[in-house]
């Protein structure tokens, strides 16, 4: 079983290659547990406002190549200074 780490630098280096349960792992990890899991979606909260929500989907056993790039920017949004968040 990969550690987030390992799945973070796979994230970087190639977001097309990335399993769906990966992705659900590195989400639950930065996002707690998703508020919806219905389906092939799952949808997890962010604590800032606006668009407060990551949504992703299972493409058989993959995650979408867009989605995992959300993934990555709402976690580099998390770790900004409070202020300092860019648009």
């Amino acid at each position: 079983m990969p550690a987030i780490k390992d799945i973070l630098k796979g994230m970087r280096l190639n977001p097309k290659g990335i399993s769906f349960s990966d992705l659900c792992k590195v989400c639950d990890h930065f996002f707690g547990e998703a508020r919806q899991s219905r389906g092939s979606h799952r949808i997890y909260r962010t604590p800032w406002p606006g668009d407060p929500r990551v949504n992703i989907q299972n493409d058989k056993g993959m995650a979408k190549v867009y989605q995992v790039k959300q993934v990555l920017k709402a976690i580099e949004k998390l770790a900004l200074p409070a202020g300092d968040e860019e648009d």
